[in-house]
């Protein structure tokens, strides 16, 4: 079964959710919306216990796409009262009540860093690449990563991410414990199916009723993370800066930031 971009597809009790937008994955509000839709459908299906999120091509999400020319106009058009709609939209993903096991490989990058925090877990390759590189756009981060990449990581490490807008691998991911599971491209996902499905043979009520209350509150906290995010994010969209950033990652070169 199809929504939008995203393919659902069956093994045992564990559903498959792949997105198709190869070989980067972009996001934007259809996709999120998708995403979406099938969790929520997979919510009232008892047939599904569990969820792997996964991504076809060669990374599982490079984030938004900042050279879309409709993009940057929409984003122009945004006011700070009238919010951000990928991340309004976004939100609703962490109200999903099944289990979620990422499968990540190559980039997670961004909002698509973000995006492989809604799940519960995370099997990675070593060759998955971690990024938070807002900073190198002259940018805030969004997606509510400053709440749940601090929260999974610890404050530190999340610093470090956020202010250098370094890149992490998937070893490094796995050591710090931003990833669950480390294995081969081969393995990927099989192993990402191989834990839903320890987590999909036991019951099913309780399995919710404990997720439930180890994510208390997470849905709400990321709504008020992401509402103060975009009121950054609009405000550094202003700058020198960000337009220099956009062009200097865009050039594959460091930006020329003059503080304005």
């Amino acid at each position: 079964m199809h929504y939008g971009d995203v393919e659902i597809t069956r093994n045992g009790l564990v559903a498959i959710a792949e997105i198709q937008r190869p070989p980067n994955n972009f996001f934007d509000v259809s996709l999120i919306r998708s995403l979406i839709e099938a969790f929520t459908d997979l919510d009232s299906d008892d047939s599904c216990r569990a969820i792997v999120l996964c991504a076809q091509g060669k990374h599982f999400c490079a984030g938004n796409d900042f050279s879309r020319s409709g993009d940057r106009e929409e984003r122009a058009e945004r006011t700070p009262t009238s919010g951000n709609p990928l991340y309004e939209a976004a939100v609703e993903l962490f109200d999903c009540k099944k289990p979620v096991v990422a499968a990540i490989q190559g980039a997670a990058v961004g909002g698509g860093f973000g995006l492989a925090l809604v799940p519960d877990f995370r099997v990675v390759t070593p060759q998955a690449r971690f990024t938070a590189n807002f900073v190198k756009l002259g940018f805030h981060p969004g997606f509510g990563l400053t709440h749940t990449l601090p929260k999974l990581i610890g404050q530190q490490k999340a610093s470090q991410m956020f202010l250098t807008g370094a890149r992490i691998n998937g070893e490094k991911a796995h050591e710090w414990g931003l990833a669950d599971v480390l294995t081969d491209n081969n393995n990927l996902r099989p192993e990402a199916i191989k834990l839903a499905s320890e987590i999909a043979e036991n019951a099913p009520l309780a399995v919710m009723s404990v997720r439930a209350t180890i994510r208390a509150g997470l849905s709400d906290a990321v709504k008020q993370q992401t509402d103060h995010e975009f009121l950054e994010q609009h405000r550094l969209q202003q700058t020198e800066d960000h337009r220099e950033g956009v062009k200097a990652v865009s050039e594959r070169r460091p930006g020329n930031f003059v503080g304005r």
